[in-house]
């Protein structure tokens, strides 16, 4: 049974990727997960894993360090957000280079060229790692997302709803409404947390998708039926389909004006 280790410093990416890999390859066995480069450098020299999964940004060292201390100890692929890296990856020797959000589709490809390099292990002992023409074949494939324009704001949420993580489209969210500890994430189907809170959200999210009404609350733009005043002269949001009454404060009334 092959074994693997995943590296990221996001706990919700890792549950991702463990999900999506033992839905795409249920022999793999994952037997470690580490926070950054330090940690999965050490845990491949004590666990001996066939496979590491790298992400690239990481607090201390980074994954492509990583990789450089790792060498042929464990075949590398690495998962990440910033495709400007791959052809640096493939120079490092890592088999495959996969954006988040890991799709099920996209791993199967990787898995194939996996299983074919852990069954010639001799042939991948003294491949040469500089970009070859197997290696271009792979970067064509990121050609397109390469090539797109950067979106600007969040286009998806990963959220936790109990043991489970979901990756949920911006534009299905209604609202985020914040606590001490968490934010919760309203779709019209379900409830689910983060632990962003809604200022770092008001940041990352489009401004004319998602309006702060109130310190501890942003609303889509297109979940609003209405506004309505209680007896206490508070300003109130009403959302289609909801009972909630989302309070808007003083500060934020401007946005209002114009309905």
């Amino acid at each position: 049974m092959p074994t693997a280790i995943i590296a990221d410093d996001e706990r919700l990416m890792r549950d991702l990727l463990r999900t999506r890999l033992s839905q795409v390859w249920p022999d793999l066995e994952i037997i470690g997960e580490a926070k950054n480069g330090d940690e999965a450098v050490q845990l491949v020299d004590e666990l001996k894993p066939d496979l590491t999964f790298l992400d690239i940004r990481m607090p201390g060292k980074t994954g492509m360090e990583a990789a450089r201390d790792i060498g042929d100890a464990s075949q590398v692929v690495f998962v990440t957000a910033y495709d400007q890296y791959a052809v640096e990856a493939f120079e490092r020797g890592a088999i495959d280079y996969v954006l988040k959000p890991p799709e099920p589709e996209r791993l199967k490809i990787t898995v194939e060229r996996l299983k074919e390099r852990l069954a010639t292990p001799a042939q991948a002992a003294t491949a040469s790692v500089n970009v070859s023409d197997t290696v271009t074949a792979m970067l064509s494939q990121l050609a397109e997302k390469i090539a797109a324009p950067k979106p600007k704001y969040l286009q998806w949420i990963q959220a936790s709803i109990g043991q489970d993580l979901r990756m949920i489209p911006v534009e299905e969210i209604l609202f985020f409404r914040s606590d001490e500890k968490y934010t919760c994430v309203q779709t019209e189907k379900f409830e689910a947390l983060i632990r962003k809170p809604v200022r770092d959200l008001a940041e990352e999210l489009d401004p004319s998708l998602f309006w702060q009404i109130h310190r501890a609350t942003l609303v889509n733009v297109n979940a609003i039926e209405g506004v309505t005043r209680d007896i206490r002269g508070r300003h109130l949001v009403l959302i289609k389909g909801r009972q909630e009454k989302l309070e808007v404060s003083r500060s934020f009334l401007h946005l209002f004006k114009q309905m």
